[in-house]
């Protein structure tokens, strides 16, 4: 009797177990529905920008449900090259390895590999020329943003000594140092030209500032956007007030003009004053202003 309690028991508690495994399972499951189990494509190396894609560089991952970017791939064949069709998707910005490729990420359909599919719609890419100081040592680089500084004649004045320096563009984007157009580094660079993003009418700016004086680059803060309001600097405000007074103390002051010397009037002799006046052997005296006499 006690056996058969026993083994009652021991029914009861093994089908409880599977029911609970049971019950579980099916919770597991409707988890996993709810936050996994969606597929998404990710980069399976690092892909440099302006760099086209081939399915070396992708891989689908199980990405949880809940947290998977709007307007990311599902499949990779959506970011290949099509037969007779269209080219392999082209990135604009890095990846890293086991990111999601999103479009925002991607060159418009069609772009090809290369610079000019970074650049964004509407700008375009214009090349300066730089040393080791308009370059700022080589730390402005790609991804960084730039003033352009430019150094010329002053059109106030006539004097050509006079000159004026003023920043013409602001918050210039930086595509590509040399030929290398890779964000993620931090070295600074000493080259020989630089390539920014630019308006058609910048572009256009820094063509004729180049041909009429000297351009240096400005580095500025990544998130710094609020303009800079500046009349330009002039070498009479170097010094400020000082310069001012200090000018005025060494102005060098025109000396008076020196008085015309006048004449002196002949000394008016007073009348009947006599004089002897000796011709030859013969002597007499004479008045001066009065008559002569003997």
């Amino acid at each position: 009797m006690k056996n058969i309690r026993a083994i009652v028991i021991l029914l009861v508690a093994i089908a409880a177990g599977i029911a609970a495994v049971v019950l579980a399972n099916n919770w597991l499951d409707e988890r996993a529905k709810d936050v996994g189990g969606v597929k998404v494509v990710v980069a399976a190396r690092e892909i440099e920008l302006g760099t086209q894609l081939t399915p070396q560089m992708l891989e689908l991952v199980d990405w949880p449900r809940q947290s998977v970017p709007p307007d990311a791939f599902n499949t990779i064949e959506a970011l290949l090259e099509k037969p007779g069709q269209i080219a392999a998707r082209v990135v604009r910005i890095s990846l890293q390895k086991g990111e999601p490729v999103i479009e925002g990420k991607l060159a418009p359909i069609g772009a090809k590999a290369g610079l000019a599919a970074i650049v964004t719609d509407g700008k375009r890419a214009m090349t300066v020329s730089v040393n080791e100081i308009v370059g700022v040592a080589g730390f402005a680089l790609p991804g960084n943003y730039v003033d352009i500084l430019l150094n010329t004649q002053d059109e106030r004045s006539k004097d050509p000594d006079k000159r004026v320096s003023k920043i013409v563009l602001e918050h210039v984007l930086v595509l590509a140092v040399a030929q290398t157009a890779k964000r993620d580094e931090t070295t600074p660079r000493v080259v020989s030209a630089v390539t920014l993003e630019v308006t058609p009418e910048d572009a256009e700016k820094i063509d004729l500032a180049r041909s009429v004086g000297s351009l240096t680059l400005v580095l500025r803060n990544q998130v710094d956007v609020k303009p800079a309001a500046t009349d330009g600097a002039r070498k009479g405000g170097l010094f400020g007030d000082a310069g001012a007074q200090l000018k005025a103390e060494t102005k060098t002051e025109t000396p008076p003009p020196k008085p015309m010397r006048q004449a002196k009037s002949p000394v008016a002799r007073p009348a009947g004053e006599r004089v002897e006046v000796i011709r030859g052997i013969d002597r007499k005296m004479e008045s001066i202003g009065g008559e002569a006499g003997k």
